[in-house]
């Protein structure tokens, strides 16, 4: 059997946004920048055909998801109170898509709603990709502690780019020119390199 290297395909992959919430804003390190990635992350989705799947964390005290995120072609858009992504509208969803074994994983907060996601995923025989540019916490040592600790437990921590070219595979694909129109512009800087 062939090592799992983390391959992307549009036909294999499903999009996880998680908890990028209003009263978050002020509080989560670079969330803006975040925030930016984030929705370009979501029109490549739409662009390329791959669901997205979104969930906000108590949305009656922490608010919709941010207005600069649109999320209206989302599968599902479930409220939760647990920390993982996978309650049961999540969880009826991957059944009823069962050859979508691969999980492109963002939003907040890195240590907590998306690292339990990534290993309710990964329990589930999902392959996880946590896009480190679009995926923070309120403190950055809990965001790169959390990108380690994912590195340990077999998730692949990647860029928004990394993730974008791979799913296109070729400049003549169908979609290149929108999704190249989505980062043309470099993405902003999310304190990543400062700790590098």
């Amino acid at each position: 059997m062939a090592a799992n290297v983390g391959r992307l395909s549009q036909s294999r992959c499903l999009f996880f946004l998680c908890d990028m919430q209003e009263k978050f804003q002020p509080i989560i390190s670079y969330f803006d920048q975040i925030a930016n990635v984030s929705q370009r992350l979501v029109a490549a989705a739409g662009a390329l055909d791959i669901p997205l799947i979104v969930t906000e964390q108590y949305p009656k005290g922490l608010g919709k998801t941010v207005s600069t995120i649109d999320v209206s072609r989302a599968v599902v858009c479930a409220a939760k109170t647990k920390f993982s992504m996978l309650v049961p509208p999540v969880e009826e969803y991957l059944l009823s898509d069962p050859h979508r074994k691969t999980a492109v994983l963002f939003g907040i907060e890195a240590h907590v709603c998306v690292s339990q996601t990534a290993l309710d995923l990964i329990d589930r025989g999902f392959s996880v990709h946590v896009v480190a540019d679009a995926t923070s916490s309120r403190a950055n040592s809990d965001r790169l502690f959390a990108f380690e600790r994912l590195k340990q437990s077999g998730v692949f921590v990647t860029t928004s780019e990394a993730v974008l070219f791979e799913l296109l595979g070729d400049s003549k694909a169908p979609h290149f020119k929108a999704v190249q129109s989505l980062i043309k512009a470099s993405a902003p800087d999310t304190g990543l390199l400062s700790k590098v």
